[in-house]
């Protein structure tokens, strides 16, 4: 069984102060992928870097404080990579991790921002991004792309969705983007064991959203269709605190 979690920490320095590497240590995942780290390497201790059990490996953006993308893993993979998209890659927002049995995609996909501001680069990675599922796929790779798609999906996937609708994380497009992607070939692994409402995975920090359950989901682990009978468990820990996102998670027969 590969354990894969996937955790928005808002900054993993912060996090860290906030139980971070207990968490690690607790859960003992396969791999733990990291989003919005928002650190260079150089920034960061040992500790942080080289928890014990994990190799660790990083994509941070060029901007000091924004962005970024981790992995910690208990193996050590086959290869390391960034998008080789350098809009992208100068934004730290893409590791992909070849392991024997699976490709591994971690991404945090940008915030399309009041008014759209950003909506085209949102939908151009994340085009990209399909794109280079679907390759790895025609490969005969199977893959699981696992991050902070930063899109609620469907209506059930946020407290209120009528009056978000023309919000940054629920624009049609984005939408339109999700719709298309799970039609091609892909399977939202929560959703498959999961029907259930109110299950989310990020809350703002203002009215007491979080206390209140007023919140989004917006963090996913999709795999690809062929291997979503190995689907074992998935789940949204709710209770862990540390980031205004918490982790997910994700079993697989692999």
């Amino acid at each position: 069984m590969t354990r894969v979690f996937s955790w928005n920490v808002n900054g993993v320095r912060a996090a860290a102060t906030k139980g971070l590497l207990e968490f690690l240590q607790r859960e003992q995942p396969d791999v733990l992928c990291l989003q919005e780290t928002k650190a260079q390497v150089s920034q960061l201790g040992q500790d942080i870097v080289n928890p014990p059990g994990y190799r660790s490996y990083w994509a941070s953006a060029e901007r000091k404080g924004y962005s970024g993308v981790a992995v910690y893993s208990r193996s050590t993979p086959l290869s390391v990579d960034v998008m080789s998209r350098p809009r992208f890659d100068c934004e730290g927002r893409v590791l992909l991790l070849q392991y024997p049995a699976f490709v591994l995609i971690t991404a945090y996909f940008p915030n399309s921002q009041d008014g759209g501001r950003r909506l085209d680069y949102k939908i151009d990675f994340a085009t990209s991004i399909h794109r280079l599922c679907d390759r790895l796929v025609a490969e005969g790779r199977n893959l699981v792309l696992c991050g902070d798609y930063n899109i609620a999906h469907k209506p059930i996937d946020l407290e209120h969705p009528t009056a978000n609708e023309n919000n940054a994380g629920y624009l049609p497009e984005e939408r339109a983007w999700m719709d298309g992607f799970i039609g091609a070939g892909y399977c939202d692994t929560f959703r498959l064991l999961h029907p259930e409402p109110r299950r989310y995975s990020w809350w703002s920090y203002r009215y007491g959203a979080r206390q209140k359950n007023v919140g989004w989901r917006i963090d996913y682990h999709c795999v690809n269709r062929a291997i979503g009978h190995l689907v074992r468990d998935a789940d949204i820990h709710h209770d862990v605190y540390g980031s205004d996102h918490c982790p997910i998670s994700v079993a697989l027969d692999l």
